[in-house]
């Protein structure tokens, strides 16, 4: 898709949202259904000619406070909302921003739903829920006698990590790369930036990693473990994401 038919698409879910609103004072002849374009600029606050624009398909600039303004007059979803700053190719401010403190009970059942090492991550990759095979498999992170469930910390703090993790090294550098990716989409978050910071300041490893910038996006693919008990061990891993909150990540491990 071009520029052209992006702003295209952009102006006719504008107007289309438009019309669907009901005026503040209806009456009077209206030849269009909906709000008109001025009812619609004074309710967001913004000019008449801008939202014209915008629906015509021409080329505007559009900041990401002016579309959030239109946003709430158009009286949009959150679903809706998103679709609008797709189509502008802007990032929404409060994107990321919900707090996920608070995570259903059918979400933290899913992991007891797969009888492979499964666990569920929150937005600062803390673990919330996991099954027996995931507490058996990571000794030291989700057995009973843990005390810190946070991935990141296990990784880089615990001896037990760099034992049981095959190429540790590597492995380690690539979860550091794929946080940051997470972190970038919360710039503002206080606990991922105090999370960041502990771990600056308490490994010279993953302070390390952090000031090279890497960024990666989340993969799967085969981990290797050498467990205590049990041997060298294979699985498969795959990261699900939660539709509603993006932030949320089920993490399986298929043996093979």
């Amino acid at each position: 898709m071009n520029d052209e038919e992006q702003r295209r698409l952009l102006g006719t879910f504008i107007r289309a949202h438009r019309e669907r609103l009901t005026p503040a004072r209806p009456g009077g002849r209206r030849r269009t259904p909906g709000l008109r374009r001025e009812e619609l600029a004074d309710a967001a606050g913004l000019g008449v000619t801008w939202i014209t624009w915008l629906e015509q398909g021409r080329e505007v600039r559009a900041s990401a406070g002016a579309l959030s303004r239109l946003a709430e007059a158009l009286q949009l979803s959150a679903a809706e909302r998103a679709s609008l700053f797709d189509l502008a190719g802007k990032k929404d401010p409060r994107a990321g921003s919900e707090q996920v403190d608070d995570l259903s009970p059918a979400l933290l059942a899913l992991p007891g739903l797969v009888s492979a090492p499964a666990y569920l991550l929150d937005h600062t990759w803390t673990a919330r829920a996991w099954n027996a095979a995931a507490a058996d498999l990571f000794l030291g992170w989700l057995d009973e006698n843990a005390k810190d469930r946070n991935l990141l910390r296990y990784v880089f703090l615990s001896p037990a990590a760099r034992m049981l993790i095959a190429d540790w090294e590597a492995r380690a550098g690539r979860l550091a790369a794929e946080f940051r990716a997470d972190f970038h989409r919360r710039p503002g978050d206080d606990s991922m930036k105090a999370l960041v910071d502990d771990l600056c300041r308490e490994s010279g490893m993953f302070a390390q990693c952090w000031d090279r910038q890497d960024v990666l996006g989340r993969e799967g693919g085969e981990r290797r473990f050498s467990h205590p008990a049990r041997g060298e061990l294979k699985f498969l891993q795959t990261t699900l994401l939660v539709a509603l909150q993006l932030e949320i990540k089920l993490v399986c491990l298929t043996p093979y």
